[in-house]
Formats: structure tokens, C-alpha cells, sequence
């Protein structure tokens, strides 16, 4: 049994200050040994609590603290908190009338129960699948730098990237709602002992590169206040598709989030992002150079399947999971061939 100090704390201030107190030695950073983690709906965390991945000293229950709201903002864009969670995201009907892709993203991610603790901030933060790095024994250069990636030689077909993977670890963002939010763009929000900062959501999370227990942007005394989403594009149609094993309660093995603004039966501006298949939520920027100009009607087929053959640009298999990039060009082709058709995914 490992013992931990559990606290209440009574604003985002106070939080700050108490998570400030607990620090964590640079060789235990991976699994968080010794500081204080936020606890806002747990669905991820207190997973991996249980399954020893995690050793936080203290934990802190923010769950109280406000940043539950949803407001749109004189410039069109909307504010949502990070205690918001996804089941209330999902059917705001700001959110289901101007950014139909993230209630869809939403609603395709785990179950109805797990969509009603989630939060925005936690779903943003959360933590890959890769079951190397949750076992607590195999070598995981997340979990214990220096290690290894298991699951380069070993089991890779589901839960691990075909874009954006180093040597160093190939585990794939598990989110849908960051998929959405990447099509979308966003900023998020966040404040430490110095004061409040932005980040750009496309720079929130990081690459494995060398330091694949390095997963996102926050320093380690800042929380996430809030995430604002860019004003809709105009005359938009957008669609969220999702492959996966079985269609009830599974991560993708490939999804897309797509973003067409219309002007009369030509694409004008196009925004295209991939899940499943990567190791942060992925922009296909070069899908959208050739979608953008190209008149939405089936007779397009050609140019949907040259954007997606574009989207997976750059990505590596390591085997088992070679057909990832067939599934993602797939999955594009039919979002864009549904949004032509005048409907959505």
C-alpha cells in the first residue's frame, strides 16, 4: 500500500501553491514519483495509480474549483472551461450547431459513464494506451527513460503510431476530442506561480523524440484554466470518422476529423487531422493544400484520394501495424466522399 496526501484546496491559486510544494527528482520524472498530481474527473489517472505507473506523493482535488462553464466570446470563439466535461461538451448546442466534428469525436470515445466524469483538461492531458508502458515492467522509455520501447520489436498493431514516432517510443495519442480540437484550432490556457500564459494547441503536445516522457507543454507547476476553440470557419461542413476494433468502447486505429468551408461548390479552406496513427494529435497540413480550390462534388473522388495519400506523408510502419496507413487513407477518402454528398460521418 503507498500512502499519499490527499487535498481539497479552495481556488486555483491555492492549488497552484500546494502543487508547487511537492517536486519530483529528474530520474523518477516519467512516473511522476513524488509530486503532486491534479485530480479532476480521474478517469485516467487513477488507472494508473492503480497499476503502479503512477507514484504521486499528493493529490489534489480540483474538482470544485469552477472552470466548468462554456461561453462564446465577442470574436466568435468559445471558451471551455477545464472542469467541463465530455458528455456536457458533446451536447452544448453551441457546440453541436458550430463544431459538429468535436461532439462527434466526443461521442465516439469511451462510454457514456467514463463521458460523464471525463474533462476537457484531462482529456486533453491524457496518457497513451501502450501496454508496455502501463504493465509496470516491460522496458518504457515514458515510464523509465533509458529503458527501451518494447513495443518496437514487440506488439504494436493497435495502439501505436505510424506518424510522428522516434526510436525512443511509438505509442499513440489516445484522444478523440484532441483530434477534433486539432481540425478546429484552439489555445490553451493555462496558469503557474508566474502568472497565466497561452500555448497553441498545435504545440501542447510534444513529440517522443529523445524525451518521450516529455509529453506536453505544461510546466510543471501550471494547470489548464481553460481551452478556447478558433471561430467556426464560415459555411462549414465537418465530420469526425473513426476505425477501430469494435465499435463500442475502443480507441481508433485510425481516425480523421475534416473541416471543409465552402465558397458556392468549392473548397476554400480545409482542415484535416488524424488519430489513431500518431503520437500527438495530428494536422495533415498537406492534405489540406490539396484540398484547398478543389470543388466538393463525388466527380472529386481523385482529389480526396490524392489528399489522402498526402495526410500519411512521412509515416513508417514497424510491422504490425503497416495497415494503419491504408485504414487512415481509407477513412479520409469516405469523410470526404460523405461531406460532398451533402451529409455527415
Amino acid at each position: 500500500m503507498r500512502q499519499f496526501e490527499f487535498i481539497r484546496p479552495q481556488s486555483v491559486e491555492q492549488a497552484i501553491a500546494v502543487h508547487a510544494t511537492a517536486h519530483t527528482t529528474p530520474q523518477n520524472a516519467a512516473m511522476r514519483v513524488g509530486e503532486g498530481v491534479y485530480l479532476a474527473g480521474g478517469t485516467t489517472l487513477l488507472d494508473l495509480v492503480k497499476l503502479d505507473v503512477m507514484r504521486p506523493a499528493r493529490v489534489i482535488d480540483i474538482h470544485r474549483l469552477g472552470m466548468n462553464s462554456i461561453d462564446r466570446l465577442p470574436d466568435g470563439r468559445l471558451r471551455i472551461g477545464a472542469l467541463v466535461t465530455n458528455t456536457t461538451l458533446a451536447y452544448d448546442p453551441a457546440v453541436m450547431r458550430d463544431y459538429p466534428v468535436l461532439s462527434q469525436a466526443l461521442l465516439s470515445g469511451a462510454s457514456t459513464a467514463l463521458r460523464n466524469k471525463a474533462t476537457t483538461a484531462g482529456n486533453v492531458m491524457q496518457r497513451v494506451r501502450c501496454g508496455y508502458f502501463r504493465d509496470g515492467v516491460s522496458p518504457c522509455n515514458k515510464r523509465e527513460p533509458g529503458s527501451g520501447c518494447a513495443a518496437i520489436g514487440g506488439h504494436h498493431r493497435s495502439l501505436h503510431a505510424v506518424l510522428g514516432g522516434s526510436a525512443q517510443c511509438i505509442a499513440a495519442h489516445p484522444s478523440d476530442m484532441c483530434v477534433a480540437m486539432a481540425a478546429i484550432g484552439a489555445t490553451v490556457h493555462v496558469q503557474g506561480a508566474a502568472g497565466e500564459r497561452d500555448i497553441a494547441f498545435a504545440d501542447f503536445h510534444l513529440l517522443p523524440g529523445d524525451t518521450p516522457w516529455r509529453e506536453h507543454a505544461l510546466a510543471n507547476d501550471e494547470i489548464i484554466t481553460h481551452v478556447t476553440l478558433d471561430a467556426p470557419l464560415a459555411n462549414a461542413r465537418g465530420g469526425y470518422l473513426k476505425r477501430r476494433d469494435r465499435a463500442s468502447y475502443q480507441f481508433a486505429l485510425a481516425s480523421c476529423a475534416v473541416i471543409l468551408s465552402l465558397d458556392g461548390g468549392t473548397v476554400r479552406e480545409a482542415r484535416v487531422a488524424l488519430g489513431g496513427v500518431a503520437t500527438k494529435p495530428w494536422r495533415a497540413i498537406q492534405a489540406e493544400q490539396v484540398l484547398r480550390g478543389a470543388s466538393l462534388s463525388p466527380a472529386s473522388a481523385d482529389v480526396w484520394r490524392r489528399a489522402a495519400d498526402a495526410a500519411l506523408t512521412g509515416a513508417h510502419d514497424y510491422g504490425q501495424n503497416g495497415y494503419k496507413i491504408a485504414l487512415c487513407q481509407q477513412a479520409i477518402v469516405r469523410n470526404l466522399t460523405r461531406l460532398a454528398a451533402g451529409g455527415t460521418v
